[in-house]
């Protein structure tokens, strides 16, 4: 038993060993990235904001048609800065401004490589850039891109951008929240809500109004995206078949359709609540009544209380009924300052009585409370079905007079500009890599030139696997039992089933039943009596049948002999102890077996 499991555990390493090497042959680049890794910082700067992997970034560029790219790489050309004020707001806060700034990353830093970044804390910004031309919704899709950091996380502020409508009277230098803008899109928080928008401004066909259309909210958690400190990918595509997707890094992590999951609905009822209807006075919503024919039972008490005093609660011996709870504290001492014309007679504080610590308590012993059995408390008439029952009033249903219907809310107002118009508690939110398309392909390019280039670095940087598991287990301790039990479980379950273990008393006894069973004098003289009768039946046989039975009790002793011999093997394997204490509890052993065979011959 012990050699097979020996063998098992042999197995289990070398499949284990074997696996590892296919990994490692698996991923030939790992080894490489590492040696790089290694070599660059040897050769790197101490200041944190150099890059561990060596890259070469160039700005990127659109792969075909495109209505507006940003890379903030040159000179800062095309965008305004507001000066105008936000409205219905202090004065002191009102204006536009807060700081921006075009600057490299704080962290995994791209040589070369910089951004928008927004500088102030507690203050309204606007920045906006007209599109190298207008987007109109028609028959091609609209896609919209963006890279956001917030490099020092954030407490409440947006990252949201708003493209903004096309109209002959549009100026950027006037440009404020009350600007009318066709989408907005873009992170945005503040406390523990966690948002990424989706708006659209939708034109009432019948009103000409407009009202915004809020996307539903992400079914996934968008907290690491906020709190991580890398850069993110946001993209927004709308299609023309009035559905969209939105995506985070280039995973979808909402869609739907503009018909459907917008709230607000776009299209309005066609039937409404008729407003002059009114409930009539003798309309009965109760599905259950009292039954009127119930009568309370005669034995029924209202006036028991719901708690009485245990009449078997004896108090506890040792129990000190003139000692108080709390006495004075014999060690404080009144203050110097204290005046008690002003502060009054002074007290010393009060501090559990020591004495009460060794007993089972102090002071006035009162019977502890119990659930009263009579209680019943006040009685009340069962229910019973309503025959009047009349269901849950609604008004009726009238047509709706502001009823339309819009079938295809993809044609949207066209824009002819990008803004951002943000408050922030929090600064130095990045920005970067604006591109507005209507080809995915196009989108994915430009993201792998830009952003792909930051994930990259911000991967060589990552800490290993060990720093990012102890990291975890200081922001949360109770990780360090979950290692713990991960280590040991594996290191456990090899020691029970690989290392040999010394044998156990339920051997040691199975042991005793082979080496020899224990034979009693009744079972002796029964034997020698079936002894006898078969001499006398023998002795009655003839000399032939004589002579067969002497031969098969001589092939009976050989047999007997052999099995003495294997008896005798089995007893020198086990130890000398062992059959020491098997013949001590028997009475009997071996000359027990040998005392019958003797016999055996002897009358023979």
């Amino acid at each position: 038993m012990y050699l097979q499991w020996d063998w098992l555990c042999l197995g289990v390493l070398i499949i284990s060993s074997v696996t590892a090497e296919a990994e490692n042959k698996d991923t030939p680049d790992s080894s490489v990235e590492v040696e790089d890794f290694d070599k660059q910082s040897q050769e790197a700067d101490v200041d944190g904001d150099k890059s561990s992997l060596e890259v070469v970034y160039r700005t990127p560029k659109p792969t075909g048609e495109v209505y507006f790219t940003e890379t903030f790489d040159g000179v800062l050309a095309g965008w305004m800065l507001s000066k105008t004020k936000k409205e219905d707001t202090d004065e002191n806060i009102s204006k536009y401004d807060g700081k921006w700034e075009v600057e490299e990353l704080k962290e995994n830093t791209v040589p070369g490589d910089r951004g928008l970044v927004l500088k102030s804390v507690a203050k309204h910004h606007a920045i906006s850039a007209m599109l190298t031309k207008e987007f109109i919704f028609d028959d091609k899709p609209l896609i919209v891109q963006y890279e956001v950091n917030f490099q020092e996380g954030i407490d409440c502020g947006g990252a949201y951008i708003k493209l903004l409508s096309s109209s002959d009277d549009l100026n950027l230098e006037y440009f404020f929240d009350k600007t009318p803008y066709t989408i907005m899109f873009g992170p945005d928080k503040c406390g523990e809500d966690y948002k990424l928008h989706f708006i659209f401004r939708h034109k009432n066909p019948k009103t000409g109004e407009y009202e915004e259309k809020h996307a539903k909210r992400p079914d996934v958690d968008l907290k690491k995206f906020y709190l991580d400190k890398k850069t993110h990918l946001y993209t927004l595509v709308l299609k023309p078949d009035d559905t969209f997707e939105i995506l985070i890094d280039q995973l979808v992590v909402s869609k739907g359709s503009l018909l459907e999951d917008m709230v607000p609905p776009v299209n309005p009822h066609k039937e409404i609540d008729d407003p002059s209807d009114k409930k009539p006075d003798d309309w009965d919503e109760r599905p259950k009544i009292s039954d009127p024919n119930a009568v309370k039972p005669d034995d029924w008490d209202e006036d028991e209380p719901s708690r009485i005093e245990d009449p078997d609660a004896v108090k506890p011996e040792g129990w000190l009924d003139d000692e108080p709870q709390y006495v004075p504290d014999p060690n404080a001492r009144k203050p110097k300052d204290w005046d008690e014309e002003m502060d009054g007679e002074w007290e010393a504080p009060q501090i559990p009585n020591p004495k009460c610590e060794a007993a089972p308590g102090c002071g006035l012993w009162v019977r502890p409370m119990k659930n009263n059995p009579n209680y019943k408390g006040k009685w009340k008439a069962p229910l019973i079905d309503n025959p009047n029952y009349q269901g849950i009033w609604s008004p009726r249903k009238i047509p709706n007079p502001d009823y339309f219907e819009d079938s295809h809310p993809f044609k949207m107002t066209a824009v002819s500009a990008i803004g951002l118009e943000l408050w922030s508690m929090t600064s130095d939110i990045y920005f970067d890599n604006f591109i507005i398309c209507s080809e995915k392909e196009v989108a994915d390019r430009w993201a792998a030139d830009g952003w792909g280039l930051k994930k990259l670095v911000a991967g060589a940087n990552e800490p290993g696997m060990f720093s990012q598991l102890v990291t975890a287990a200081e922001d949360h301790p109770w990780l360090w039992i979950l290692y713990i039990l991960t280590l040991a479980l594996p290191v456990g379950l090899g020691v029970l089933f690989c290392w040999p273990t010394k044998k156990t008393d339920e051997d040691i006894d199975f042991k005793k039943s082979d080496i020899s069973k224990p034979v009693t004098k009744g079972e002796l003289d029964q034997e020698g009596e079936e002894l006898d009768d078969d001499e006398i039946e023998e002795e009655k046989g003839n000399e032939d049948t004589a002579e067969d039975e002497d031969e098969g009790e001589e092939e009976e002793n050989d047999i007997a002999d052999t099995s003495q011999e294997e008896c005798d093997k089995s007893n020198k394997s086990s130890s000398e102890d062992e059959v020491k204490e098997a013949n001590e509890d028997t009475g009997y052993g071996d000359g027990a077996l040998k005392s019958v065979r003797k016999r055996r011959v002897r009358k023979d």
